[in-house]
């Protein structure tokens, strides 16, 4: 997940942790916990452990939460629709997840937080879009790492 982070970081809310995140949450359930916060830990031992960081202790786990709801047994097509929507809705509501701890660290009001969400539509946007097509490579990718993760127990 860092890798491709850094990899991809030229381009704006572009990347692969959306989709990279429910594709564990649907392969190993539970212990997708154990990627997403080395993940998370990566982003503050290489980048700071600073304000910025501190959002990224919960709101990767939101979109992990949300792929735990969803049902295990649906079908392919239905699950081709709805993993890139909630993919793209997750991107596009980062700004808003994001929000309560810039609230918080920087003291801002009501205004002050809408004013910085707003400000932050168009990146959002960006995400949005990106993570939906990201998120078109969930069921094939949750596919292929359920197999190897069956293939690594029975060894």
């Amino acid at each position: 997940m860092y890798c491709s982070k850094v990899l991809m970081e030229a381009l704006p809310n572009i990347h692969l942790l959306g989709m990279l995140t429910m594709v564990y949450t649907l392969t190993f359930r539970k212990k997708a916990l154990i990627p997403i916060y080395i993940y998370v830990m990566l982003n503050g031992i290489f980048g700071g452990f600073a304000v910025w960081w501190v959002p990224y202790l919960y709101i990767w786990t939101i979109l992990w939460g949300i792929t735990m709801l969803l049902p295990q047994n649906m079908s392919t097509r239905v699950s081709y629709v709805v993993y890139p929507a909630v993919c793209a809705l997750y991107g596009l509501a980062f700004g808003v997840l994001y929000a309560p701890a810039q609230a918080l660290f920087y003291g801002f009001g009501w205004q002050q937080t809408l004013a910085w969400i707003v400000a932050g539509l168009p990146y959002d946007c960006i995400h949005g879009v990106s993570n939906l097509c990201m998120g078109l490579l969930v069921v094939p990718l949750t596919r292929i790492t359920k197999r190897l993760a069956k293939g690594a127990t029975a060894q």
